[in-house]
């Protein structure tokens, strides 16, 4: 079964605007779909393609790519040969897979643009840490698309709703109430959402007989791996990473998010672990938010770098890495969100599930956050910060059970001519009230 993945349509758009004279860099986590999609493109949309796996790389294609990268001629017909696969000038695709592994092949980016006879997608996680650039020039001929794990638009294709979305946006758009019936609908498969998550062989697993046990399996999978890649690629400093990815789940299941590593290494210095923090977030396994603290400024402007939260880029692979070593029938979050009967650790899963919708929606994630021991009016913290048209938005995420929002009521109050419309995010329907708008969490993804 193939999923449909908004990123086609993004590669489509780059082939035909770009016509050779960009290269296409695909960066994501393992294990979210680079790979498949891209050759999947490659197949449907040109005459031929290759396909050079830097994973396992054959001896006789690294020799290629080392001798013979200055003999175009030669390195074209090696390839091809090689791979059994004919070339054809403006109709066929060269995918460098995992081209983090193999830096010289995204320097030769710049020749091979510029001899302009094939296209070029590049696949990569980790690609920016100083390990898999050193000693290397980064080609200007690339254009990066960044890929995210399956969001809810796409999840629901999966599983067979290609209904529901446009009556979700209308009313969004709209600002009106979905209707009890159909929030209840779209509410259940969200929750189906959260707890699959968006990995593709994850949602696989689960499509094929509505099976969340064949689903945590593949999950505990994925986590392995990461944790392979740690001990492969973090060196230098891959029990720092550990000891923050393994703390991820216990950090986000307290009131206070901001990441505090004395809670995880007794004595830390946030300094010494800023490379652990990188690695994560560069291999988009984890999805850093920043403490912004003058938003009138703008929100890169004024942030800080010292005092942040970290998500899990994926809340599927969140569960499951609460309950790494619990079999699936111990994990109790499963029954307690399929029921609506989420009390403990709601904040954790409702923050991260809003942060990977904001993110897949091209959101680099703020908050706001300021603390006042002698005058408590002046305390107050906003869950995220973002961009729309220009205008600051403030981003609250509350349980349906909510009666006030203070923190925002402060904040609309200080920062009041800078913003743009406030949004809180719950588990009820759409609601505008003292022009504030409520969205249920399935409307993140519109925002």
């Amino acid at each position: 079964m193939e999923l449909k993945r908004k990123i086609y349509s993004e590669l489509l758009d780059w082939k035909n605007k770009c016509a050779g004279n960009r290269a296409m860099l695909v960066n994501g986590a393992r294990r979210v779909g680079k790979s498949f999609i891209c050759e999947l493109f490659g197949k449907n949309e040109y005459k031929s393609v290759i396909v050079v796996n830097f994973a396992n790389l054959s001896p006789l294609i690294a020799d290629t790519f080392e001798h013979d990268r200055t003999h175009l001629d030669v390195f074209f017909t090696k390839l091809s040969r090689h791979y059994g696969v004919e070339l054809y000038t403006r109709e066929s695709l060269i995918i460098f897979d995992e081209v983090q592994l193999y830096p010289l092949a995204r320097q030769m980016i710049k020749q091979l643009v510029a001899d302009s006879r094939y296209d070029y997608i590049e696949t990569g996680s980790l690609i920016s840490i100083k390990e898999n650039v050193k000693g290397i020039v980064l080609p200007s001929e690339e254009r990066e698309l960044e890929m995210h794990p399956l969001d809810f638009e796409e999840f629901l294709w999966a599983i067979g709703d290609d209904n529901a979305i446009d009556y979700m946006r209308l009313c969004y758009e709209q600002r009106t109430p979905m209707g009890q019936a159909m929030h209840r609908k779209v509410m259940n498969m969200f929750r189906q959402y959260m707890l699959v998550g968006g990995m593709p062989q994850a949602v696989l697993a689960y499509i094929k007989g509505s099976d969340f046990e064949a689903a945590d399996y593949e999950k505990r999978d994925i986590l392995k791996l990461y944790r392979s890649d740690i001990t492969k690629y973090a060196a230098g400093y891959k029990g720092k990473v550990t000891a923050i990815f393994d703390g991820l789940p216990g950090q986000l299941s307290k009131k206070e998010k901001k990441y505090k590593l004395s809670s995880v290494v007794k004595n830390a210095r946030l300094r010494d672990y800023e490379n652990a923090f990188m690695w994560l977030s560069d291999g988009m396994i984890a999805n850093p938010c920043f403490n912004t603290t003058d938003p009138g400024q703008g929100l890169a402007l004024s942030f800080d770098h010292s005092t942040h939260k970290l998500y899990m880029a994926d809340t599927g692979l969140l569960i499951t890495h609460a309950f790494t070593n619990k079999k699936y029938t111990q994990n109790t979050l499963y029954q307690a969100i399929l029921q609506d009967k989420l009390r403990v650790n709601e904040g954790m899963l409702m923050e991260n599930i809003a942060s990977q919708m904001l993110r897949s929606g091209g959101h680099k994630l703020f908050f706001y956050s300021r603390a006042d021991s002698l005058n408590r009016v002046n305390t107050m913290e906003i869950d995220f910060l973002i961009d729309i048209n220009g205008k600051i938005c403030p981003v609250e995420v509350k349980s349906s059970a909510y009666k006030e929002h203070s923190s925002l009521d402060k904040f609309r109050n200080k920062f009041g001519s800078a913003l743009g419309e406030a949004y809180i995010l719950y588990t009820k329907d759409v609601m505008v009230k003292n022009a504030v708008i409520h969205l249920p969490l399935y409307m993140t993804m519109f925002l």
